[in-house]
């Protein structure tokens, strides 16, 4: 293989100090650039101590990454008042989900409840003998795999969690030779992935253990082998709801639609999101554009929250929208149920100082309480985002959060963003026509020529 810049590639980078990745990187890849290394240290927190905490979180660190951290107020959510915290940076989100919470605060509220919390982990092995006999071998020695296991479950056990259920799955119809020992957990107030793995891996010692003792090898019958042991980030059994309901007409009230109007483009907006699945993306999209947020604040893994979602939305083989709409009798009805596995100890959740400070200012949450949040910022967010849909349009809102974006690309002044604010104000942002309105209060032609003033 021919590979050009052999300069590039470099054995030992993680043996650097922090210093010397940055001093290498800028050597190779940014053309020493000077001011490149006092850029990197400028988002270095200021605090040492905080500092090396962060540089310990994850591997090859030279710097900080910030995300904005914004507040959506006015959550009600099972009659308790709530200010979210929301890491993201993309524009309108966090606004949208406060108005929609001040919208329902006002008209009762979410109704949220967990419906169950059980998450799932798998062995994959391969056997190579008769299903039957592996069958039969499991039923008689399926104890073995929760008193193998006692002193790892103990604490978990003594939380009122552990080991729900252990079975035995065959799927060799699908891949030859192919089993599953799949076991089910409650893990409480932690997400749980490092018990789970744990419990699996103790498993597939068990299993090939017990399997060799048990002498149900035959002949030349291959011993049994383990493929791999992890827990599985798919848990439609750790479902959470969140649900808004009112009369039909309070859904309308200041503005000039009729109530039934605003209810049948809004079925309509839903069913298509039901049945379509390159509008059901960007619904869900927007679903996450809020569970997201308060995943990443609250010190969780939105990539395991987004995958599980996804799957679940695919669930009937067809990918679908995450929320759905009733209305009924006068009363319009609108709800989600969502798998999310959400922890509120272990991992950063008392490491990472603005996660420890999301957690108090939501009252230090329990694992259900928080699902219970999170599901409905989603919610609430979906919400917002149909409801400008069937009605103003979707960019009237967005673009007006992203004529800041605009100005500071173009480095406005703060009187000169107060200018143009002013002038779109009662006006639909467009891209263009800020540039353009832009370039001719500063009398040019165009962006090119805002560079020589």
């Amino acid at each position: 293989m021919n590979i050009q810049d052999n300069n590039k590639i470099i054995k030992g980078f993680s043996k650097l100090s922090k210093e010397g990745k940055m001093e290498w990187i800028v050597k190779e890849y940014l053309d020493n650039d000077a001011t490149a290394i006092d850029f990197l240290k400028s988002y270095w927190h200021e605090n040492a101590k905080v500092q090396k905490l962060h540089d310990e979180f994850i591997e090859n660190t030279i710097t900080n990454f910030y995300i904005p951290l914004g507040i959506a107020p006015n959550f009600v959510i099972n009659d308790k008042v709530y200010c979210v915290p929301m890491a993201i940076e993309e524009s309108s989100v966090v606004a949208a989900s406060a108005k929609s919470a001040t919208f329902w605060m006002e008209r009762g509220g979410f109704k949220a409840t967990v419906i169950s919390k059980i998450k799932i982990g798998h062995v994959h092995f391969a056997w190579y003998g008769k299903y039957e006999k592996l069958l039969d071998f499991f039923e008689r020695t399926k104890s073995k795999f929760y008193e193998g296991t006692e002193e790892l479950t103990a604490n978990m056990r003594a939380r009122g969690g552990g080991i729900l259920d252990i079975q035995l799955v065959n799927k060799s119809d699908l891949e030859p030779n192919y089993y599953q020992i799949l076991a089910k957990f409650e893990t409480c107030d932690s997400m749980g992935a490092n018990f789970i793995n744990s419990c699996l891996e103790e498993f597939a010692k068990i299993l090939k253990s017990e399997i060799q003792n048990d002498n149900i090898l035959e002949g030349k019958e291959k011993d049994v082998q383990i493929i791999m042991c992890i827990l599985s980030n798919y848990t439609p059994e750790c479902i959470v709801r969140s649900e808004v309901s009112c009369k039909i007409e309070r859904l309308v009230e200041g503005t000039d639609m009729s109530a039934e109007k605003f209810c049948e483009k809004f079925e309509q907006a839903i069913h298509v999101a039901m049945i379509e699945p390159y509008r059901a993306t960007t619904h869900n999209k927007g679903i996450f554009n809020g569970i997201d947020a308060v995943v990443i604040a609250t010190g969780n893994d939105f990539r395991a929250v987004e995958a599980c979602g996804h799957t679940y939305a695919s669930r009937d083989g067809q990918y679908r929208s995450l929320t759905n709409v009733s209305v009924k009798d006068g009363v319009f009805r609108f709800w989600i149920d969502i798998p999310m596995a959400l922890g509120t100890v272990g991992g950063l959740t008392k490491l990472h100082p603005m996660v420890n400070f999301a957690h108090k200012l939501l009252g230090n949450p329990d694992a259900e309480e928080l699902m219970k949040i999170t599901a409905s910022v989603g919610l609430a967010q979906n919400f917002g985002a149909i409801r400008s849909l069937v009605t103003t349009g979707i960019q009237k809102g967005h673009m007006k959060m992203h004529l800041l974006n605009i100005l500071n690309q173009l480095g406005a002044s703060e009187d000169e963003k107060l200018f143009v604010a002013d002038y779109f104000k009662d006006k639909v942002v467009a891209h263009k026509d800020v540039i353009n309105y832009y370039c001719q209060m500063k009398g040019v032609k165009n962006v090119s020529e805002l560079k020589s003033i």
